[in-house]
């Protein structure tokens, strides 16, 4: 079984892009919100949709939120929130 290493610089190269990934993917959620949408809900869904414009983490905001994924997938379209993969 042979391995393939990434030098250190290929791979500092790697982090750096995926970090600018996340961010742009990031700033497009927060773009396209419906913010009145957002802060009209209830504490608890109001906080798992900024969790999830903030990190993407669509499973662990459903579980934020008290709802199961599809539901929560509902509320990300009422909130104009782009799933971005």
């Amino acid at each position: 079984m042979s391995r393939k290493y990434v030098d250190k610089e290929e791979l500092e190269h790697r982090i750096r892009r995926w970090a600018e990934l996340e961010e742009e993917a990031r700033r497009i959620r927060r773009e396209m919100a419906d913010w009145e949408f957002i802060e009209k809900q209830e504490p608890r869904i109001k906080e798992a949709l900024k969790y999830y414009i903030e990190k993407g983490d669509i499973r662990r905001a459903s579980m934020l939120a008290g709802v199961d994924l599809e539901a929560f997938r509902d509320l990300l379209r009422k909130a104009r929130i782009p799933v971005i993969v």
